[in-house]
């Protein structure tokens, strides 16, 4: 599997752009990917159930995609909040090339990809979309989430895809036990061998 080594930060192998065509928002867009990062060929289908099921993101305010890949998550965002300010962040220093350089292609200037340190750790988000990385491992997965959903802004969003058999029940459970009382967590809709997390900000 030629994504195997797409949770470091400098994958092996050449980084060589190839083409790719796909379905964003709604549009068929030309995007550039590589080996060396997850799902280089294509949408993956958490991803596209996590396109199919939820809602539409803030359409202003600040959005964020965590583990962005080659950046379809981040690409929609963009299209669809063209008001907003679109951070998208990944461990994977081929994919926040790939993801600044298919934001340009397609003219969005509201889409900031980085690793996740370089994000200020002020900024509060309003809508994050995720198809989280569940194979880093339980304490990678906890800490990541950890650093980010606590972020939320009032009255703001989390949506997260996560497999059924790769453990989106206990990690709901995770979810509902680690953040406080202010933090609502539900499981929002099944699609496919998909559930649809929502972490959801009070509004006071």
């Amino acid at each position: 599997m030629e994504s195997a080594h797409y949770f470091t930060a400098q994958p092996a192998g050449p980084f060589t752009r190839k083409p790719l065509t796909v379905e964003l928002a709604g549009a068929t867009r030309h995007v550039q990917t590589s080996s060396g990062i997850f799902s280089p060929d294509g949408i993956d289908k958490g991803t596209a159930v996590l396109f199919a099921e939820v809602p539409a993101p803030s359409p202003r305010g600040n959005l964020l995609d965590i583990g962005c890949g080659w950046g379809p998550i981040a690409l929609t965002l963009g299209l669809m909040a063209p008001h907003a300010h679109i951070y998208a962040v990944d461990v994977n220093e081929r994919c926040i090339t790939l993801t600044t350089e298919n934001a340009a292609a397609l003219g969005l200037t509201n889409v900031t990809a980085s690793l996740p340190e370089q994000v200020d750790p002020d900024v509060q988000f309003d809508t994050i979309w995720s198809n989280p990385p569940i194979r880093v491992g339980k304490d990678e997965l906890h800490s990541l989430l950890r650093m980010w959903l606590p972020r939320l802004a009032p009255g703001g969003n989390a949506w997260l895809v996560v497999q059924k058999n790769l453990g989106s029940d206990s990690l709901q459970r995770w979810l509902a036990a680690e953040l406080d009382a202010s933090f609502t967590v539900s499981r929002e809709s099944t699609s496919k061998s998909f559930r649809i997390i929502r972490v959801r900000k009070a509004s006071h």
